[in-house]
């Protein structure tokens, strides 16, 4: 079923509680509001307890948990829209409460070894980074997904102009930025700045690019096509 043979092997009747073996799958049942206390319930059931649709935890499971798994809409249906978007939502709210907040303390940390050029320089670069996913952010909150939400009154929809293409073709990449601001810390970076302080950034870039990457994959590989399916 999963496309690496040393990739974790689940399937609707595995054990909630079997599948929570990294903190990245453990984010997954807190950002679809799952409570943890599985005892020995299936995946299946707790999906039904919760009604969510099992076909669409499995697929958000196998994107984080199976590097080079590619997901489709298969068996998804427009009732599956609203709870994606909701993991999309729930994912920003971590981003903006927790990643970017603990990656902008430890760069703080990092500078305070460092010349005043090379603070001046990374603090300007990740003013203007964090401008930009405030950007992004917004966009998606207060454009696409009132948009999506909005497919199931006919009279908005034909009243819309937008289309789900639109923000297909404007999607920017805020992963991109990410590698620069890598590249800066590992090369550029006077010696004198703090090595502990440099991997404890480095570490943090890491883990929201491999979340960006993942949330990527969600939007352009089940929620775009599903509600293009659906328009």
């Amino acid at each position: 079923m999963d496309n690496k043979s040393n990739a974790p092997s689940f399937s609707a009747k595995t054990k909630m509680s079997e599948i929570i073996t990294s903190s990245s799958l453990l984010s997954i049942i807190e950002r679809l509001n799952i409570k943890l206390g599985f005892g020995e319930a299936s995946i299946n059931e707790i999906c039904h307890r919760n009604n969510l649709s099992t076909e669409l935890f499995l697929k958000i499971c196998k994107v984080y948990a199976v590097e080079s798994f590619v997901p489709d809409i298969e068996n998804l249906t427009r009732e599956d829209i609203p709870e994606i978007i909701g993991y999309l939502q729930r994912t920003h709210k971590y981003w903006t409460e927790s990643f970017f907040p603990n990656l902008h303390s430890n760069i703080h940390t990092m500078l305070e070894s460092c010349d005043g050029t090379s603070k001046r320089m990374l603090n300007k670069f990740y003013d203007d980074y964090d401008e930009e996913i405030k950007k992004h952010l917004d966009y998606e909150e207060n454009t696409v997904f009132p948009y999506i939400l909005s497919l199931s009154d006919s009279e908005q929809k034909n009243a819309n102009s937008y289309r789900i293409k639109d923000f297909e073709e404007n999607h920017s990449n805020i992963e991109e930025k990410l590698q620069d601001l890598k590249n800066i810390v590992i090369k550029y970076l006077p010696e004198s700045a703090s090595q502990q302080s440099r991997i404890n950034v480095l570490n943090e870039i890491f883990k929201i690019e491999d979340d960006l990457n993942k949330h990527s994959i969600i939007e352009n590989k089940i929620l775009i096509p599903l509600v293009s399916k659906f328009e």
